[in-house]
């Protein structure tokens, strides 16, 4: 198989369902992640959105995503966000990136005494 000539994706995704719960139970922590895929060869500059019932928007730091990488980008990770999100606040956010790339949507809920696991594909903002 040869590399693709261009890169795959989008440069805007949507995740309208977002929420931390702020328990975790059975030694793993509830948690949501972003998980991006940057299947072209340019590093992908990208930035997050969140947005509240109740509050006005909140813009992460940029982040980078190498060209042909992943990266799992945990919405618990004040660090790595360069904002901290509240826990047990439905939230939704958007990805903006100037490379197209892929989004995936993970939960990983653990609050309720038993590991629920849920992903799903962002949806492609325009």
């Amino acid at each position: 198989m040869t590399e693709r000539a261009h890169p795959t994706g989008s440069r805007c995704w949507l995740v309208p369902d977002a929420f931390l719960p702020g328990a975790s139970g059975r030694g793993a922590i509830s948690h949501e992640a972003v998980c991006v895929l940057n299947t072209g060869s340019e590093a992908a500059r990208l930035r997050l959105t969140f947005y509240f019932e109740d509050r006005e928007p909140d813009q992460s730091r940029e982040l980078v995503v190498e060209g042909r990488r992943t990266w799992h980008i945990r919405l618990d990770d004040a660090g790595a966000l360069g904002l901290e999100l509240p826990v047990d606040t439905p939230f939704a956010y958007q990805v903006d990136s100037d490379e197209p790339v892929t989004v995936q949507h993970s939960r990983l809920d653990t609050s309720h005494g038993g590991y629920t696991l849920a992903t799903t594909a962002a949806i492609p903002g325009r």
